[in-house]
């Protein structure tokens, strides 16, 4: 039972597309996501996948190998770990596209006096980046975790019509032992799922290129 719910806005700057109308709808033609790239100490290779959801509405990140951890059997720089996934998104001719809200999950055990945080932000290649996200989490705590980050239709960031733009997404976790005895207990933050239970999932917003950038 999810025990957090943490709920936040992406400060981005204001990037409108040339569109004509917000999409009532998905495209129906099929959107496909290729990961060009993964880099970071959360996510070593092999241990990210990326799937698509089948009515175009968003898509999954699965992660395998991303915990964050202080204290007795963790190396001094388990405390942060993050992850950079460089995506191209195959857009359908004539749409374009924001993420809207993503939602994080995962588990998380802090002792008494130790602390976390999880944050992300994103941004099309050679546009800039959204401020990041941070939602802090307080021992103790064991339990499931989740937080939601939601823009506004005016803050969105979205894909420019007519070019191909990678998106690069960036998350991180981090425990502090704090007032806990780091030497007598361990704390962990995961955001990875080695049986497919915990994705976090990026919330497609579909709008209608003008014939002249499509």
């Amino acid at each position: 039972m999810l025990n957090v719910l943490a709920v936040g806005s992406l400060a981005a700057s204001l990037v409108m597309p040339p569109v004509t109308l917000p999409a009532e709808v998905p495209p129906t033609d099929r959107v496909v996501v290729d990961v060009v790239t993964v880099n970071g100490s959360g996510c070593p290779e092999g241990t990210a996948e990326v799937a698509v959801s089948p009515d175009n509405t968003a898509f999954t990140v699965t992660y395998s190998d991303y915990l964050a951890q202080v204290g007795v059997g963790a190396l001094p720089t388990d405390f942060r770990k993050n992850c950079q996934l460089n995506l191209l998104v195959h857009v359908p001719q004539g749409f374009t596209f924001a993420i809207e809200k993503t939602d994080f999950r995962g588990y998380a055990y802090l002792e008494k006096g130790a602390t976390a945080i999880q944050r992300a932000n994103y941004y099309f290649q050679g546009m800039s980046a959204t401020a990041y996200a941070v939602h802090p989490f307080v021992g103790p705590m064991d339990d499931d975790w989740q937080t939601t980050d939601e823009v506004g239709i005016a803050a969105m960031v979205w894909s420019p019509c007519g070019e191909r733009r990678n998106l690069n997404i960036n998350t991180e976790l981090r425990v502090n032992a704090g007032a806990s005895d780091k030497t007598k207990t361990t704390s962990f933050m995961t955001m990875d799922s080695t049986d497919g239970e915990f994705s976090t999932v990026y919330h497609f917003a579909w709008a209608v290129c003008p014939a002249s950038a499509a």
